[in-house]
């Protein structure tokens, strides 16, 4: 019965939710760190721009006819203007410099609890990637209003659409790191990109990462675009309605690093499909924050909340130079994938920045460590 469903249903997201969005990030710490090695001959060319789309029409894998079961499972929550909800719910992006409490009282807690203490095996809800130009989120010192790129600094405060290189698509910008310089031809050399579309050498991005323990994790249908239908992929309406909101915190989450891309094989990644880069001895992942905020994106603002929250964020603090190719070998796995990715493979528009009166409370710091 319906009833009985909802109840199995309830059953397994509490389950998973112990588990917690945090800990899914150090299952992802333990398939990547060390994620900076030698490649192997197919990732090499993927990297250079070969196209192995036949070898996904002729795989088993990718053969079958059955429907995207995750097609549509996006949970309707408009946007509100947040001056008419009685109590809004956190948002993000926020301001995770080190030190920084938000302004919005909650009760809600990040989860924080590292891998080895979990039920979760590798990849267990990673559902989706996306990225945004410029950063949503705020590091001072590390992406904040003194970064710098390509086309100099935001303008402030009227964060005005911005042309995506080649693509003719506008979206929102967002904060920048400090790498950029403009005499060193890493940061101007231009990349020749053959799947992920409108980017830079020289710009900062804001990688996503979402998980959840509702998503088709471990089939065909893992990784969705747009990533809500991967999140709500097994949850209902109905069941979803009766979660407390710790339990949606626990099982629902993001993960976010941002990049300055550059045109240099020795800050080459092979694996971003897999999540967060950990790697110590670079310091990626080593100085997390954590807190409970919503989803993000452009469409939101300090007027208009978004109604998907509260989920847990766990965000590097710290910028990261990082290769274009990395970024196009990213792109090409994500092509790569049974259901339609192709909405994600250039950067969203950036929220501004979250007014401390939205941001929750509950900020708290780990590294995560594989």
């Amino acid at each position: 019965s319906k009833s009985q469903d909802n109840t199995k249903l309830k059953a397994a997201v509490g389950f998973l939710s112990l588990a917690t969005v945090a800990l899914l990030a150090s299952t992802i710490a333990l398939a990547v760190n060390g994620n900076k090695s030698t490649t192997t001959s197919s990732e090499a060319a993927a990297a250079t721009g070969s196209d192995f789309s036949s070898s996904k029409a002729s795989s088993n894998f990718f053969a079958s006819d059955d429907a995207n079961v995750c097609a549509g499972a996006k949970l309707a929550f408009d946007n509100q203007l947040c001056a008419d909800l009685e109590v809004p719910g956190p948002q993000a992006g926020g301001n995770v410099t080190k030190g920084y409490v938000g302004n919005m009282t909650v009760d809600v807690v990040p989860n924080t609890k590292p891998y080895y203490q979990s039920s979760m095996f590798e990849d267990v809800a990673l559902v989706n990637v996306h990225w945004h130009l410029g950063s949503e989120h705020y590091s001072y010192g590390e992406f904040d209003e003194n970064g710098d790129g390509p086309h100099g600094n935001i303008p402030r405060p009227d964060w005005a659409a911005r042309d995506l290189a080649e693509s003719g698509e506008k979206v929102q910008d967002g904060f920048r790191c400090h790498y950029y310089d403009a005499s060193d031809p890493k940061f101007t050399t231009p990349y020749d990109w053959k799947h992920c579309k409108g980017m830079e050498v020289g710009e900062t991005y804001e990688v996503h990462w979402p998980h959840s323990a509702a998503g088709a994790c471990g089939t065909v249908n893992q990784y969705q675009t747009p990533f809500y239908d991967g999140v709500f992929c097994n949850l209902d309406m109905d069941t979803f309605s009766t979660l407390a909101a710790q339990d949606i915190a626990n099982a629902v989450g993001v993960h976010g690093q941002v990049f300055t891309i550059v045109n240099d094989e020795s800050y080459f990644y092979p694996d971003m499909m897999r999540g967060m880069i950990i790697d110590e001895e670079m310091g990626m992942g080593q100085d997390i924050a954590y807190y409970t905020g919503s989803t993000t994106g452009e469409t939101r603002s300090n007027e208009m909340c978004s109604m998907y929250t509260p989920i847990t964020w766990q965000v590097d603090r710290k910028c990261h130079m990082i290769s274009a190719s990395s970024f196009d070998k990213l792109c090409y796995d994500m092509k790569m994938q049974r259901d339609d990715m192709s909405d994600d493979l250039h950067a969203h528009g950036s929220r501004e920045l979250v007014k401390d009166d939205l941001v929750a409370n509950n900020q708290a710091r780990k590294a995560l460590r594989a």
